[in-house]
Protein backbone atom coordinates (compact mmCIF):
# COMPACT_ATOMS: atom_id res chain seq x y z
CA UNK A 1 0.00 0.00 0.00
CA UNK A 2 1.40 3.43 -0.95
CA UNK A 3 2.06 6.12 1.70
CA UNK A 4 -0.54 8.38 0.08
CA UNK A 5 -3.19 5.70 0.27
CA UNK A 6 -2.29 4.96 3.85
CA UNK A 7 -2.46 8.64 4.72
CA UNK A 8 -6.02 8.81 3.45
CA UNK A 9 -6.99 6.07 5.90
CA UNK A 10 -4.95 7.26 8.90
CA UNK A 11 -6.73 6.57 12.17
CA UNK A 12 -6.42 7.97 15.67
CA UNK A 13 -4.85 5.13 17.58
CA UNK A 14 -4.75 4.72 21.35
CA UNK A 15 -2.23 2.22 22.69
CA UNK A 16 -3.51 1.04 26.08
CA UNK A 17 -0.84 -0.23 28.49
CA UNK A 18 -1.91 -1.49 31.95
CA UNK A 19 0.87 -1.01 34.51
CA UNK A 20 1.47 -2.49 37.93
CA UNK A 21 4.89 -1.92 39.53
CA UNK A 22 6.56 -1.42 36.15
CA UNK A 23 9.17 1.20 37.04
CA UNK A 24 11.99 -1.01 35.74
CA UNK A 25 10.56 -1.44 32.25
CA UNK A 26 8.51 1.72 31.75
CA UNK A 27 11.23 4.05 30.36
CA UNK A 28 12.31 1.48 27.77
CA UNK A 29 8.68 0.66 26.92
CA UNK A 30 8.00 4.36 26.36
CA UNK A 31 11.06 4.78 24.13
CA UNK A 32 10.09 1.86 21.93
CA UNK A 33 6.43 2.86 21.70
CA UNK A 34 7.34 6.45 20.86
CA UNK A 35 9.61 5.26 18.07
CA UNK A 36 6.92 2.94 16.74
CA UNK A 37 4.19 5.58 16.75
CA UNK A 38 6.52 8.11 15.11
CA UNK A 39 7.25 5.58 12.36
CA UNK A 40 3.54 4.89 11.83
CA UNK A 41 2.76 8.61 11.62
CA UNK A 42 5.56 9.16 9.10
CA UNK A 43 4.10 6.40 6.93
CA UNK A 44 0.61 7.88 7.24
CA UNK A 45 -0.75 4.78 8.97
CA UNK A 46 -1.99 6.67 12.05
CA UNK A 47 -2.88 10.26 12.81
CA UNK A 48 -0.42 12.52 14.69
CA UNK A 49 -3.03 12.83 17.46
CA UNK A 50 -2.59 9.15 18.35
CA UNK A 51 -1.53 8.48 21.93
CA UNK A 52 -0.16 5.94 24.39
CA UNK A 53 -2.35 5.61 27.49
CA UNK A 54 -0.71 4.13 30.57
CA UNK A 55 -3.13 2.84 33.22
CA UNK A 56 -1.51 2.72 36.64
CA UNK A 57 -3.22 -0.07 38.57
CA UNK A 58 -2.42 1.12 42.08
CA UNK A 59 1.34 0.50 41.77
CA UNK A 60 3.43 0.63 44.93
CA UNK A 61 6.60 1.81 43.24
CA UNK A 62 7.42 4.87 41.13
CA UNK A 63 5.31 3.80 38.14
CA UNK A 64 2.84 6.70 38.39
CA UNK A 65 5.64 9.25 38.90
CA UNK A 66 7.30 7.97 35.72
CA UNK A 67 4.02 8.16 33.78
CA UNK A 68 3.56 11.79 34.83
CA UNK A 69 7.15 12.51 33.82
CA UNK A 70 6.59 10.90 30.42
CA UNK A 71 3.57 13.14 29.94
CA UNK A 72 5.28 16.33 31.07
CA UNK A 73 8.85 15.92 29.77
CA UNK A 74 9.57 12.59 28.04
CA UNK A 75 13.03 13.74 26.93
CA UNK A 76 14.24 13.49 30.53
CA UNK A 77 13.65 9.74 30.33
CA UNK A 78 15.41 9.40 27.01
CA UNK A 79 12.34 9.48 24.75
CA UNK A 80 13.20 11.20 21.48
CA UNK A 81 10.86 13.39 19.47
CA UNK A 82 8.60 16.34 20.21
CA UNK A 83 5.21 14.64 19.87
CA UNK A 84 3.18 14.46 23.14
CA UNK A 85 2.61 10.74 22.93
CA UNK A 86 1.93 9.87 26.54
CA UNK A 87 -1.12 10.17 28.74
CA UNK A 88 -2.01 8.33 31.92
CA UNK A 89 -4.63 7.58 34.51
CA UNK A 90 -4.07 6.19 37.99
CA UNK A 91 -6.38 4.04 40.08
CA UNK A 92 -7.01 4.85 43.72
CA UNK A 93 -6.40 1.17 44.52
CA UNK A 94 -5.11 -1.95 42.83
CA UNK A 95 -8.09 -3.40 40.93
CA UNK A 96 -6.45 -6.05 38.77
CA UNK A 97 -5.13 -6.30 35.23
CA UNK A 98 -8.48 -6.83 33.52
CA UNK A 99 -10.06 -3.78 35.15
CA UNK A 100 -7.04 -1.66 34.26
CA UNK A 101 -7.25 -2.83 30.67
CA UNK A 102 -10.99 -2.17 30.52
CA UNK A 103 -10.52 1.33 31.97
CA UNK A 104 -7.98 2.19 29.30
CA UNK A 105 -10.20 0.91 26.50
CA UNK A 106 -13.18 2.87 27.80
CA UNK A 107 -11.06 6.00 28.09
CA UNK A 108 -10.04 5.55 24.45
CA UNK A 109 -13.71 5.24 23.51
CA UNK A 110 -14.69 8.32 25.52
CA UNK A 111 -11.95 10.43 23.95
CA UNK A 112 -13.00 9.55 20.41
CA UNK A 113 -10.12 7.38 19.23
CA UNK A 114 -10.83 5.30 16.12
CA UNK A 115 -9.22 2.17 17.49
CA UNK A 116 -7.19 0.90 20.43
CA UNK A 117 -4.37 -1.61 20.71
CA UNK A 118 -3.85 -3.14 24.14
CA UNK A 119 -0.60 -4.71 25.26
CA UNK A 120 1.35 -5.36 28.45
CA UNK A 121 4.17 -3.12 29.64
CA UNK A 122 6.77 -5.90 29.85
CA UNK A 123 7.90 -5.63 26.20
CA UNK A 124 7.19 -9.29 25.48
CA UNK A 125 4.56 -8.51 22.84
CA UNK A 126 6.14 -7.63 19.50
CA UNK A 127 5.11 -4.03 18.83
CA UNK A 128 6.10 -4.41 15.17
CA UNK A 129 2.94 -6.53 14.81
CA UNK A 130 0.97 -3.27 15.15
CA UNK A 131 1.68 -2.47 11.49
CA UNK A 132 -0.12 -5.58 10.29
CA UNK A 133 -2.91 -5.09 12.83
CA UNK A 134 -3.61 -1.63 11.42
CA UNK A 135 -3.50 -2.94 7.86
CA UNK A 136 -6.05 -5.64 8.67
CA UNK A 137 -8.21 -3.05 10.45
CA UNK A 138 -8.13 -0.85 7.35
CA UNK A 139 -9.11 -3.93 5.33
CA UNK A 140 -12.29 -4.28 7.39
CA UNK A 141 -11.44 -6.26 10.53
CA UNK A 142 -13.04 -4.67 13.59
CA UNK A 143 -11.01 -6.85 15.98
CA UNK A 144 -7.49 -8.10 15.24
CA UNK A 145 -5.94 -10.61 17.64
CA UNK A 146 -2.24 -10.87 18.29
CA UNK A 147 -1.54 -14.61 18.35
CA UNK A 148 1.69 -16.23 19.42
CA UNK A 149 3.23 -18.28 16.63
CA UNK A 150 4.97 -20.51 19.18
CA UNK A 151 5.50 -20.95 22.92
CA UNK A 152 9.22 -21.56 22.73
CA UNK A 153 9.97 -18.99 25.45
CA UNK A 154 7.64 -20.68 27.98
CA UNK A 155 8.63 -23.34 30.45
CA UNK A 156 7.23 -26.82 29.87
CA UNK A 157 4.92 -26.36 32.87
CA UNK A 158 3.51 -23.05 31.65
CA UNK A 159 3.13 -24.35 28.11
CA UNK A 160 1.30 -27.46 29.30
CA UNK A 161 -1.03 -25.59 31.66
CA UNK A 162 -1.85 -23.00 28.99
CA UNK A 163 -2.77 -25.68 26.46
CA UNK A 164 -4.85 -27.49 29.08
CA UNK A 165 -6.65 -24.26 30.01
CA UNK A 166 -7.55 -23.35 26.43
CA UNK A 167 -8.69 -26.91 25.72
CA UNK A 168 -10.77 -27.03 28.90
CA UNK A 169 -12.42 -23.67 28.15
CA UNK A 170 -13.32 -24.78 24.63
CA UNK A 171 -14.79 -27.99 26.06
CA UNK A 172 -16.94 -25.83 28.34
CA UNK A 173 -18.25 -24.03 25.27
CA UNK A 174 -16.33 -20.77 25.78
CA UNK A 175 -15.14 -19.08 22.59
CA UNK A 176 -11.44 -18.29 23.01
CA UNK A 177 -8.66 -17.47 20.57
CA UNK A 178 -5.88 -19.95 21.34
CA UNK A 179 -2.44 -18.53 22.19
CA UNK A 180 -3.88 -15.03 22.29
CA UNK A 181 -3.73 -13.00 25.49
CA UNK A 182 -4.61 -9.29 25.66
CA UNK A 183 -2.55 -8.06 22.71
CA UNK A 184 -5.25 -7.05 20.25
CA UNK A 185 -6.68 -4.21 18.21
CA UNK A 186 -10.29 -3.16 18.72
CA UNK A 187 -12.13 -0.70 16.50
CA UNK A 188 -14.54 1.91 17.78
CA UNK A 189 -17.64 -0.23 17.17
CA UNK A 190 -16.12 -3.09 19.13
CA UNK A 191 -15.19 -0.74 21.99
CA UNK A 192 -18.75 0.62 22.05
CA UNK A 193 -20.11 -2.93 22.21
CA UNK A 194 -17.66 -3.82 24.99
CA UNK A 195 -18.88 -0.85 27.05
CA UNK A 196 -22.26 -2.58 27.33
CA UNK A 197 -20.83 -5.46 29.36
CA UNK A 198 -21.63 -4.63 32.95
CA UNK A 199 -20.23 -7.55 34.95
CA UNK A 200 -17.67 -6.83 37.63
CA UNK A 201 -16.00 -10.20 37.11
CA UNK A 202 -14.22 -9.32 33.87
CA UNK A 203 -12.64 -11.93 31.63
CA UNK A 204 -11.86 -10.01 28.44
CA UNK A 205 -10.32 -12.98 26.64
CA UNK A 206 -13.79 -14.52 26.64
CA UNK A 207 -15.85 -11.34 26.27
CA UNK A 208 -14.08 -9.91 23.21
CA UNK A 209 -14.64 -12.99 20.98
CA UNK A 210 -18.29 -12.95 22.08
CA UNK A 211 -18.73 -9.44 20.64
CA UNK A 212 -18.91 -10.74 17.11
CA UNK A 213 -17.82 -8.39 14.29
CA UNK A 214 -15.27 -9.21 11.61
CA UNK A 215 -12.05 -10.51 13.12
CA UNK A 216 -8.56 -11.37 11.92
CA UNK A 217 -5.27 -12.55 13.41
CA UNK A 218 -1.67 -11.42 13.36
CA UNK A 219 1.00 -13.94 14.33
CA UNK A 220 4.13 -12.87 16.20
CA UNK A 221 6.96 -14.29 18.28
CA UNK A 222 6.72 -13.41 21.96
CA UNK A 223 10.01 -12.28 23.45
CA UNK A 224 11.55 -12.41 26.89
CA UNK A 225 10.61 -9.89 29.55
CA UNK A 226 12.94 -6.87 29.36
CA UNK A 227 13.24 -6.40 33.14
CA UNK A 228 11.38 -6.95 36.39
CA UNK A 229 9.28 -9.92 37.42
CA UNK A 230 6.17 -11.44 35.90
CA UNK A 231 2.93 -10.04 37.30
CA UNK A 232 1.24 -13.42 36.77
CA UNK A 233 2.75 -15.94 39.20
CA UNK A 234 1.11 -19.35 39.62
CA UNK A 235 -1.38 -18.10 42.23
CA UNK A 236 -2.67 -15.33 39.96
CA UNK A 237 -2.75 -17.67 36.96
CA UNK A 238 -4.97 -20.10 38.87
CA UNK A 239 -7.23 -17.25 40.04
CA UNK A 240 -7.44 -15.91 36.47
CA UNK A 241 -8.38 -19.36 35.15
CA UNK A 242 -11.11 -19.74 37.78
CA UNK A 243 -12.51 -16.32 36.88
CA UNK A 244 -12.65 -17.34 33.23
CA UNK A 245 -14.38 -20.64 33.98
CA UNK A 246 -17.00 -19.21 36.34
CA UNK A 247 -17.65 -16.19 34.13
CA UNK A 248 -18.64 -18.12 31.04
CA UNK A 249 -19.95 -21.57 31.93
CA UNK A 250 -22.40 -23.17 34.36
CA UNK A 251 -21.18 -26.68 33.58
CA UNK A 252 -19.25 -27.01 36.85
CA UNK A 253 -22.50 -26.52 38.77
CA UNK A 254 -24.08 -29.27 36.70
CA UNK A 255 -21.15 -31.48 37.62
CA UNK A 256 -22.20 -31.08 41.25
CA UNK A 257 -25.46 -32.84 40.42
CA UNK A 258 -23.57 -35.59 38.60
CA UNK A 259 -21.17 -36.00 41.51
CA UNK A 260 -24.14 -36.24 43.86
CA UNK A 261 -25.70 -38.95 41.70
CA UNK A 262 -22.40 -40.80 41.54
CA UNK A 263 -22.02 -40.68 45.32
CA UNK A 264 -25.53 -42.13 45.72
CA UNK A 265 -24.64 -45.01 43.37
CA UNK A 266 -21.45 -45.68 45.33
CA UNK A 267 -23.39 -45.51 48.59
CA UNK A 268 -25.91 -48.07 47.30
CA UNK A 269 -23.09 -50.33 46.19
CA UNK A 270 -21.43 -50.06 49.58
CA UNK A 271 -24.77 -50.76 51.27
CA UNK A 272 -25.13 -53.96 49.26
CA UNK A 273 -21.56 -54.91 50.11
CA UNK A 274 -22.25 -54.30 53.80
CA UNK A 275 -25.31 -56.59 53.72
CA UNK A 276 -23.32 -59.33 52.01
CA UNK A 277 -20.46 -58.94 54.50
CA UNK A 278 -22.94 -59.12 57.39
CA UNK A 279 -24.52 -62.28 55.99
CA UNK A 280 -21.12 -63.94 55.59
CA UNK A 281 -19.98 -62.87 59.04
CA UNK A 282 -17.25 -60.58 57.80
CA UNK A 283 -18.31 -57.53 59.79
CA UNK A 284 -14.78 -56.41 60.60
CA UNK A 285 -13.81 -56.27 56.98
CA UNK A 286 -16.69 -53.86 56.35
CA UNK A 287 -14.97 -51.21 58.40
CA UNK A 288 -12.63 -50.31 55.54
CA UNK A 289 -15.48 -49.93 53.07
CA UNK A 290 -17.29 -47.70 55.57
CA UNK A 291 -14.29 -45.44 55.92
CA UNK A 292 -13.85 -45.25 52.16
CA UNK A 293 -17.50 -44.30 51.80
CA UNK A 294 -17.23 -41.57 54.45
CA UNK A 295 -14.17 -40.06 52.83
CA UNK A 296 -15.67 -40.31 49.35
CA UNK A 297 -18.96 -38.68 50.28
CA UNK A 298 -17.21 -36.07 52.42
CA UNK A 299 -14.87 -35.20 49.58
CA UNK A 300 -17.72 -34.93 47.08
CA UNK A 301 -19.62 -32.66 49.46
CA UNK A 302 -16.63 -30.38 49.95
CA UNK A 303 -15.91 -30.19 46.22
CA UNK A 304 -19.57 -29.49 45.49
CA UNK A 305 -19.77 -26.78 48.13
CA UNK A 306 -16.60 -25.22 46.76
CA UNK A 307 -17.93 -25.09 43.19
CA UNK A 308 -21.31 -23.72 44.23
CA UNK A 309 -19.62 -21.27 46.59
CA UNK A 310 -17.47 -19.93 43.77
CA UNK A 311 -20.57 -19.06 41.77
CA UNK A 312 -22.41 -17.66 44.78
CA UNK A 313 -19.40 -15.47 45.49
CA UNK A 314 -19.46 -14.12 41.93
CA UNK A 315 -23.20 -13.43 42.22
CA UNK A 316 -22.55 -11.63 45.50
CA UNK A 317 -19.98 -9.35 43.87
CA UNK A 318 -22.23 -8.63 40.89
CA UNK A 319 -25.29 -7.75 43.01
CA UNK A 320 -23.28 -5.13 44.91
CA UNK A 321 -22.93 -3.21 41.62
CA UNK A 322 -19.81 -1.46 42.89
CA UNK A 323 -17.61 0.50 40.45
CA UNK A 324 -14.96 -1.60 38.77
CA UNK A 325 -12.36 1.03 39.53
CA UNK A 326 -11.93 4.60 40.73
CA UNK A 327 -9.59 6.90 38.85
CA UNK A 328 -7.82 9.01 41.45
CA UNK A 329 -5.67 11.06 39.09
CA UNK A 330 -5.12 11.66 35.39
CA UNK A 331 -2.40 13.46 33.45
CA UNK A 332 -5.03 15.56 31.67
CA UNK A 333 -6.57 16.57 34.98
CA UNK A 334 -9.86 14.80 34.22
CA UNK A 335 -10.51 11.76 36.41
CA UNK A 336 -13.32 9.60 35.07
CA UNK A 337 -14.60 7.38 37.86
CA UNK A 338 -15.28 3.75 37.01
CA UNK A 339 -19.03 3.85 36.75
CA UNK A 340 -20.86 0.77 35.50
CA UNK A 341 -22.03 1.30 31.94
CA UNK A 342 -25.58 0.47 30.91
Amino acid sequence: MSEAAMGDSAVRLCVVVPCYNEEEVLPETARRLAAKLSSLVERGAIAPSSRVLFVNDGSRDATWALIKELHADPARLGVEGDAPWFEGISFAHNEGHQNALFAGLMRALDEGFDCAISLDADLQDDIDAMDEMLEKHRAGAEIVYGVRSSRGTDTAFKRGTAEAFYGFMRWLGVELVSDSADYRLMGRRALAALSGYREVNLFLRGIVPALGFTTDKVYYVRGERFAGESKYPLKKMVSFALDGITSFSVKPIRWVTLLGGLSIIVALAMFAYTLVSLALGHVVEGWSSLMVSIWLVGGLIMVSLGIVGEYVGKIYLETKARPRYIVAEATDGVAHDGELRA
